[in-house]
């Protein structure tokens, strides 16, 4: 039974999933969620008045802290406390990367399950994550049972 899982976590419903499944699985596991920032999302081309990259990387840190938050939130409305922490680079690597250096020997993450073009043409983080990585992985696609009080 792995004993240090990492969880990576983004905005999506199926993180979410990824980090109750962790919960609810890993009961006596070090748990933390990890949340990367990638620098080519920093800058909203949208913005007018051409924001600067201090001020999209502060948005973007201040984005992840909120969301870091609500995972420990939710780890604590299941009686649980985690860590968290964030990475800076591409996905994929990144998670790997951190996996490896912090020496976790569990990986879970949620995939949006993309087949086809989209997948060939997005790439997949959890395909990537799942070759890549050094120890085993769970992808979690689906919202896993409700957790044991």
């Amino acid at each position: 039974m792995p004993t240090r899982v990492l969880v990576a976590f983004d905005e999506s419903t199926q993180a979410n999933f990824a980090l109750r499944y962790a919960l609810s699985t890993y009961a006596d596991a070090e748990i933390r969620v990890l949340h990367v920032n990638d620098p080519r999302e920093w800058h909203d081309p949208g913005d007018v008045g051409g924001v600067t990259y201090e001020v999209s990387y502060e948005r973007a840190r201040e984005s992840a802290e909120r969301l870091l938050e609500r995972a420990a939130a939710t780890a604590r409305d299941h009686g649980r406390e985690i860590s968290t922490d964030t990475a800076e680079g591409k996905a994929a690597p990144t998670i790997v990367r951190y996996a490896t250096e912090h020496d976790f020997d569990h990986i879970v993450l949620g995939s949006h399950g993309r087949t086809g073009l989209s997948r060939l043409l997005l790439g997949s983080v959890a395909e990537h994550v799942v070759r890549r990585a050094h120890a085993p992985v769970t992808v979690v696609r689906n919202e896993p049972p409700e957790l044991d009080d």
